[in-house]
């Protein structure tokens, strides 16, 4: 009878049981800051919930190499295994992502995806020309190509995928399909959907941490992890768009602020995007070049509503603006770069404000006083009669008490000097 009940017991307890957890984190997009924080809380969720994996959906073009090392070292170091997923149909690990598809405990892609061109724009070779003729890389370069070979193959080793081939992706930026990558045991899967990654991951042993695990997905409960506010708003202010625009609006804002002090709204705006875009800087790579011509640029722009350039200066100023914005992130090592038309849109309204408004708002500033007190002197009165404290004259159709250095005759133009209380001070007009 009791072992009857054990039977029993073993048959219905996992009916009971919970179905497992997996933590799904889809990556799209550059590689960056942003990314790298994403992957860390999201496995920090994972261990919270004792989730049995994490899959990492995959979409990247590259970006940058410290956020990619950041994401390796997370991952290799998981307790618990990485499932990457080059997903969907169309998508790419390009770039760092091959490297992070090396790193992963299990590698799969969905048909039509591909991966490679593992070298980092950074670390790709400028030729030298020699006097053979033939090109050569620098010292330098050739220093930071092997670190980056060596890097992939130590992730190669220690998943045991195809070493050969990854050198070649890194030394000669070659890309291959998933197909190929699956018949050369660069990845370990292909899948067509998520569903079928399921079950072709069920059952499957995996070494994590020296520790070898089977993976059970038959059943398992896939939960989607959201990024929290903070990994969003870094991920919108480190996208170079968004931290062009942003560096615009500080150096506008500011500029405005100094042209009307008290103005206070254009500072304000301006100080917190400046706040904001150093930030941004500070987590992405810019090029110095790039935002002195900027602002190069720009003074160009402001020197020519207050010089006589004959256009030179606005020109110049335009020139410089826009090559300081192509030049001021690398789109290949970013993943992307300052939108095209983003850029000249800027340029020309740029333009067109400081030459055409700011000029027209200088003149309208040295335009002459037509109201108040001030407006007064120059003016032309007429002498209506003498008195004994002066004379009384009619300026502007009122009759105001006037003195003089210099003997008026009833009749007789004058012109105002200047203004004491309600007492004109006032000349002959010479003929």
């Amino acid at each position: 009878m009791k072992r009857l009940l054990f039977l029993l017991l073993l048959i219905v307890l996992p009916l009971f049981a919970a179905a497992s957890t997996i933590m799904k984190l889809e990556i799209k997009g550059a590689i960056g800051p942003a990314s790298s924080n994403y992957l860390k809380e999201g496995m920090a969720a994972a261990v919270r919930q004792n989730a049995q994996m994490i899959l990492i959906e995959l979409d990247t073009p590259g970006g940058l190499s410290t956020s990619m090392r950041e994401m390796i070292q997370e991952i290799t170091n998981s307790t618990l295994p990485v499932i990457i997923y080059v997903s969907p149909k169309g998508a790419r690990a390009a770039s760092a992502g091959t490297y992070l598809l090396y790193a992963s405990h299990v590698a799969a892609m969905a048909p039509g995806t591909n991966l490679g061109a593992a070298t980092p724009v950074s670390l790709m070779p400028t030729p030298k020309i020699t006097d053979s003729n033939t090109s050569s890389p620098s010292a330098l370069e050739k220093k930071a190509i092997n670190d980056a070979m060596a890097y992939i193959k130590s992730l190669a080793e220690l998943n045991e995928r195809n070493i050969t081939w990854a050198l070649e992706a890194v030394e000669e930026a070659k890309s291959i399909s998933a197909k190929d990558a699956l018949r050369y045991g660069v990845i370990d899967l292909m899948a067509e959907d998520t569903n079928e990654l399921l079950r072709k991951l069920e059952g499957r042993n995996v070494t994590v941490s020296g520790k070898s695990i089977t993976l059970r997905t038959e059943g398992a409960v896939i939960q989607t992890f959201e990024a929290d506010w903070k990994t969003r708003f870094l991920s919108i202010i480190t996208n170079p768009n968004i931290a062009y625009i942003l560096l615009l609006i500080a150096i506008y804002g500011i500029f405005f602020e100094l042209m009307n002090p008290g103005g206070i709204f254009p500072g304000v705006i301006g100080m917190i995007s400046g706040v904001i875009a150093l930030y941004a800087l500070n987590m992405i790579p810019f090029n110095y070049a790039g935002l002195l011509l900027i602002i190069l640029g720009i003074a160009f722009m402001v020197a020519e509503v207050f010089i006589a350039g004959f256009g030179i200066l606005g020109i110049g100023g335009v020139v410089a603006f826009a090559f300081g914005s192509l030049l001021l992130f690398d789109a290949q090592t970013l993943g992307s770069g300052v939108s095209i038309p983003l850029i000249i849109a800027f340029s020309l309204v740029s333009l067109g404000f400081f030459i055409f408004v700011l000029r027209f708002l200088l003149r309208s500033r040295s335009a002459k006083i037509v109201t108040g007190i001030d407006e007064m002197v120059g003016a032309t009165a007429e002498v209506l009669e003498s008195t004994k404290k002066g004379y009384r004259v009619r300026c502007h159709s009122e009759i105001w008490h006037a003195t003089s250095d210099s003997v008026l005759k009833v009749g007789q133009n004058v012109r105002v000097e200047s203004l004491s209380g309600l007492i004109l001070h006032v000349n002959p007009i010479k003929e």
